[in-house]
C-alpha cells in the first residue's frame, strides 16, 4: 500500500507541473501545432474541461486550473493522513 500511495503522489507532482505548463502556454499564447504545447494541452485539457462545466463564467479570466491545484492538494494530502500512516 505504501509503493502505491508515493507512486500517486509523484504522479500528482508531476501533473501539476504540466498542469503549471499549461497555464504558462496560455499567457505566451504559445504554436498549437508545437507538438509538447499539444501534449501538454492533450493532458490538462480533459481535467480542465470538466471543471469549467461546473463554475460560473468569469469572462477572460480562466480560474480552473486554480481549482485543479486546489483538487490536486487536497487529494495528497488525504494520501498523505490516511494511507501513508
Amino acid at each position: 500500500m505504501y509503493i502505491v500511495a508515493k507512486l500517486v503522489l509523484e504522479l500528482l507532482s508531476v501533473y501539476k507541473y504540466i498542469l503549471l505548463g499549461s497555464v504558462i502556454i496560455s499567457w505566451v499564447n504559445a504554436d498549437p501545432y508545437n507538438p509538447i504545447v499539444r501534449f501538454i494541452r492533450s493532458i490538462t485539457e480533459p481535467l480542465l474541461g470538466r471543471i469549467r462545466q461546473f463554475m460560473p463564467d468569469t469572462g477572460m479570466l480562466d480560474l480552473s486550473p486554480l481549482v485543479a491545484f486546489f483538487a490536486i492538494h487536497l487529494i495528497q494530502s488525504a494520501i498523505v493522513r490516511y494511507a501513508l500512516w
